[in-house]
């Protein structure tokens, strides 16, 4: 087996780019994330408000326009983008582009109707072609984008049904051949996988890491969508891919441990994303 290292403070604290006393509003990171359908509104809105917990200065949301209202409903800290579709279709897709040259990191996926590869590799494709850094979770983990994303600053996030859907592969239970086969299908595409489960797996094919924060409670709805939106922040604010994925997937498991340790078992994605602050301010740097 090869070597991994566990994800520790010091990993974390590597991947938190330090603020500037100078900077303005959009310097320390813009995401946007496309998501949401008729049945997952939630989705997008989570990821979207675990980025801004996770320090960047706005956070978009494309979503369907049937469910635009209600996502603008949730919260003024988010700025939503109608799409003329419920699926995310080429033509929908086009109201993205004004808006994809002023941010930093995009997420694909979370509650997007199935259905929706075309216009999820029109965005992709129109992303990457910005040098834009991705992260891919949910609905945009299917085999056919795997070639599209070859070699580029993506990030995937499946858990282990996800990981067979793109891979074609069942994982074992076993840890460490669950290592192997991530470090293996990381280093053919070339990309960074972080793994969800008791223990996240992340690697990207050379660095592979391990992480062990986390509760049983996070079994709940929604605390997937919150993980991608702190890797897509670190993304954002000047992570590397495999940086931004172990220390999102820590920082993301100690909010929701700290959820836990008032709510017992009874936490909601929403309780997780609230502690994110508490997480990541032992990090906090200002630099002149």
């Amino acid at each position: 087996m090869m070597h991994f290292i566990e994800v520790n403070e010091e990993i974390v604290r590597k991947a938190v780019k330090p603020r500037k006393a100078s900077s303005h509003k959009g310097q320390n990171g813009v995401v946007l994330v496309v998501g949401g359908s008729w049945m997952y509104h939630g989705a997008p809105f989570l990821s979207a408000m675990a980025a801004l917990r996770a320090g960047v200065d706005l956070a978009y949301i494309a979503a369907p326009e049937k469910t635009a209202l209600s996502i603008r409903a949730l919260s003024p800290n988010v700025i939503v983008i109608p799409l003329t579709d419920i699926k995310l279709t080429r033509g929908a897709s086009r109201r993205i582009l004004k808006i994809l040259p002023s941010v930093d990191s995009v997420v694909i996926g979370p509650g997007l109707a199935e259905g929706s590869e075309k216009g999820i590799e029109f965005v992709i494709g129109e992303a990457l072609a910005l040098n834009k850094k991705l992260v891919l979770d949910a609905t945009a983990l299917y085999p056919g984008v795997l070639p599209r994303i070859l070699g580029r600053k993506v990030v995937m996030t499946p858990h282990a049904g996800e990981f067979k859907r793109v891979f074609g592969e069942e994982l074992s239970g076993e840890l460490s051949e669950r290592i192997d086969k991530v470090r293996e299908k990381a280093s053919e595409s070339k990309v960074t996988i972080l793994l969800k489960g008791m223990i996240d797996i992340i690697s990207d094919g050379e660095k592979t890491a391990i992480n062990k924060t986390g509760t049983p409670a996070m079994t709940t709805g929604g605390t997937g969508d919150v993980l991608t939106g702190v890797v897509a922040a670190l993304l954002a604010k000047g992570a590397e891919p495999f940086e931004a994925a172990a220390a999102g997937a820590w920082i993301n498991g100690r909010a929701g441990e700290e959820a836990t340790s008032i709510y017992g078992l009874h936490i909601t994605a929403t309780d997780v994303i609230e502690f994110i602050p508490k997480v990541m301010k032992t990090f906090d740097v200002v630099v002149e």
